[in-house]
Parts: structure tokens; sequence; C-alpha cells
């Protein structure tokens, strides 16, 4: 059983291939995927796969980059799909200092309505977090994001951010970049972050792993996620597969 917590297959990289790309996930092990919802645009596509799809999920924010269209009744939006059966999470939100599209004060305050918003839910919340990892963990501070927990996607951190949102209550989850031969940093991460709290994704159609690099990623590639990763924390790969299902299913509270 593979999970492949974080991935965007309603991308239109996908427009060609979705429901042959869809299978042949399911073909190689995939048994629970998340499809993440991140603006106006993509929420709706993000909903539609998930009722479409059994054993596909959503999780609905508003990403940084696209922080400044966010308009108030937005939020009202996202909170009413929370309330379907298929949404697990509210995300991806958070910061991103790399591309300059949204101003820092503008992405911080609506990183902020949105935690205030998954607490009111008690719903976990997918952080997206591009060169902002100070602030990012200061306002999950000051905002008791504790009290949901939730996700580090693509965790591209130190061991020092690690530790501070592990004690967060928060799961770190890792994608293609831990297959790269130079990604020094979130393969030494991943072999300390303890069992119970760590996750794998595609984050598809992006950050494809080896031997794919520079291809479309898709969500069949999580199996060379998790066979890295086992390799590096030196336990067989199905073992490894059980973990990550089990935690992304606690994560998700997928019944």
């Amino acid at each position: 059983m593979l999970f492949d917590t974080h991935t965007h297959l309603d991308n239109e990289a996908f427009n060609e291939d979705r429901e042959a790309v869809i299978a042949h996930a399911a073909e190689q092990g995939v048994t629970r995927m998340v499809n993440v919802g991140f603006n106006r645009e993509t929420i709706p596509t993000t909903m539609a796969l998930a009722e479409k799809y059994d054993f596909i999920y959503a999780a609905v924010g508003w990403h940084p980059v696209d922080a400044i269209t966010m308009k108030p009744e937005d939020i009202d939006w996202i909170a009413e799909l929370a309330k379907h059966d298929k949404v697990v999470a509210i995300g991806e939100i958070g910061l991103d200092y790399h591309w300059d599209t949204s101003p820092k004060d503008v992405q911080q305050r609506v990183f902020r309505q949105q935690i205030g918003l998954a607490r009111e839910l008690n719903m976990p919340i997918v952080i997206h977090n591009r060169e902002a990892h100070e602030d990012v963990v200061r306002i999950l501070r000051e905002e008791k994001a504790s009290e949901v927990g939730g996700i580090m996607h693509s965790f591209s951190g130190s061991w020092e951010t690690a530790k501070m949102c592990l004690d967060m209550g928060f799961y770190l989850s890792f994608g293609g970049p831990i297959t790269f031969k130079n990604a020094k940093q979130p393969k030494e991460v991943l072999v300390k972050v303890p069992n119970d709290r760590l996750l794998i994704e595609t984050d598809s159609p992006y950050l494809t792993p080896h031997p794919f690099r520079g291809k479309r990623n898709e969500s069949a590639h999580v199996r060379l996620v998790a066979e890295a990763g086992a390799q590096l924390k030196g336990m067989e790969y199905e073992e490894f597969c059980r973990i990550t299902t089990e935690n992304g299913v606690t994560c998700f509270d997928i019944r």
C-alpha cells in the first residue's frame, strides 16, 4: 500500500491522459491520494476528482503565491467545502518568498486566516514553505497551529526547523528530492524523523524523482520515493509503505 499525500492530478499536464495516470498509480500500489486545490481555479477541479474516485481525497486552501487574489468570501467558501466528507485538510497554505507575486504581509495575513479557520473546524493543515522557514514557524506558533497539526509538505528545511515542526505535532512529508544524488539535507532530515511522523508524496506533476527527473511527475512515482525512503531508513520496503500509509490515514483522519 502506498499513500501519495500530496498531488495535483487536476493540473493541465494531465488533461490528455488523467484517467490512465490514475489507473497506473493504482496498478503500482497507490491506494490513497490527497489532491490539493489551492486557488479559485483548482479547488473546484480538486473537488470533482475527490467526488469521482473513492480513493482520492481533497485538501482545499489558498496558496501563498495566490494570496493577493483571495477575497473575503473565499474563506467562507473554503469553510463550506470543508464540510464535505472527502475534504481532509485545509491547504496548501503557508508562505512563499521565492516567487514575488503576493506581498509578504498579504501572504502572512491569509496564512493566519486559514490557520484560524482550521482551528475552528478542527482540521489539519498542509503547509507550503519556500524560503520562509523562520516566519512559517513563528506564525504557526503564534496562531496555535499545534492544536490541529498537519503536514509540512515537501519538507526542505534543516533538522533544527524539523524539530520545531515536530514539537508542534506536525508530520514531515518527503518527495522526489530524496532520490536526487546531491540532495543531502532532505535525506539527512528524513533519517532523523521519527517513523510515526513520516509521510511521502509526489507533488505531481512537479518534483519528479530520479530516474525520471525532468519529465512530468505522476502519483505512481511515489513508489520511487518509498524505495529511496526505505533505503535511507534501513528498513524493508513493505514496512516503510505500511508505516507511511498508516501515518497518512491517521493524520487525515481517514476512516
